[in-house]
């Protein structure tokens, strides 16, 4: 019981700290902000993926780049409004990983990173392809800025007699899915499926035997983290207001993977950290020096510092501290 109120509490706390933090920084930071939110909901759908059903995915970049693509089309071709992109770009992005996962089933371990690797190194090129041109833009891009489809992108948006501009909107717009999005992870894992994904991570001959089947439950896990990563591709277009396929490089993938395990593979309670260390490492590794390579090696020393430190990430960090009060449960969905 303690173990619930104190989850309830940190969520309620964070939903009440994200309300207000745009009243005490400046735009630019709200705007990095928002990133952060982004990363978050990207890092969310992997961690169900590789955390909970022991998937490896290199991929989620690409799947955050059918997301971003299908908004980009949908808002400059299509004259949808930003907003009502993103359950369709959850879509596109979820039915391509789910079909995605069928194949997939064959594969194991350093194999299926490897095969989802492929699709995120393919990916760019693919939006290259000549034929595709009418629908992708090729290397022009889709540019997004001040067309009537992005709100408050010209005009900032009037909500309760005030005026929010763009990165404001973008802010809560992105936070306030994030906090859905988080809810119903927390919801989905807390149930039979999510009981059913960490039987198949643990042992699938142990969870066919007890009647779970391995192969539903691992494309289905590939669906829904792929639909995460194409919510945060579109509103990745709508923020940078830009898409091409330098928009989503190969390395995005990576770096997501990085922030999952950062963030601790198998909880959702050091998502946040994740997020803030995709958005905010590389920048504070550049900061050292600016001698040519010196930034990937502060990078890549400090991720291994985290990994000594923190062989379970933020969230078994959190767990040892909240240990004396909760015996070690809080942290765990």
């Amino acid at each position: 019981m303690i173990g619930f109120a104190l989850r309830a509490l940190l969520f309620v706390g964070a939903l009440a700290l994200a309300a207000f933090l745009p009243t005490w920084l400046s735009t630019f930071r709200t705007y990095e902000f928002a990133y952060v939110g982004i990363y978050f909901i990207a890092i969310l759908g992997l961690n169900i993926l590789t955390g909970y059903t022991g998937q490896i995915s290199l991929g989620q970049g690409a799947f955050m780049a059918l997301g971003g693509y299908t908004t980009a089309i949908l808002m400059a071709d299509h004259g949808v409004k930003d907003v009502w992109t993103l359950p369709l770009a959850g879509l596109a992005a979820g039915v391509a990983g789910y079909l995605f996962g069928i194949p997939a089933l064959r594969l194991r371990g350093p194999y299926l990173a490897l095969a989802t690797f492929a699709i995120a190194v393919s990916l760019p090129t693919l939006l290259l392809y000549d034929k595709l041109d009418r629908l992708t833009h090729g290397e022009e891009g889709i540019n997004l800025f001040g067309i009537p489809e992005s709100t408050a992108s010209i005009t900032p948006l009037r909500v309760l007699g005030h005026d929010l501009p763009f990165e404001k909107w973008i802010y809560y717009l992105t936070w306030t899915i994030a906090a859905a999005l988080f809810l119903a992870a927390w919801l989905l894992l807390r149930g039979r499926t999510g009981r059913s994904f960490r039987a198949v991570r643990d042992s699938e001959v142990a969870a066919a035997v007890s009647g779970v089947h391995p192969a539903a439950y691992k494309t289905l896990a590939f669906g829904i983290s792929a639909f995460y990563a194409g919510v945060a591709g579109g509103l990745y277009a709508m923020a940078t207001t830009f898409v091409n396929p330098g928009t989503f490089p190969v390395a995005l993938s990576l770096t997501l993977l990085v922030g999952a395990v950062a963030s601790g593979l198998g909880s959702l309670w050091g998502l946040l950290a994740g997020a803030f260390l995709v958005e905010y490492l590389p920048t504070l590794a550049g900061k050292v020096s600016s001698q040519p390579g010196v930034a990937s090696v502060v990078y890549g020393g400090i991720l291994i510092a985290l990994v000594v430190l923190l062989p379970d990430g933020a969230a078994g960090g959190l767990r040892r501290l909240a240990r004396p009060l909760t015996s070690g449960r809080v942290f765990r969905s």
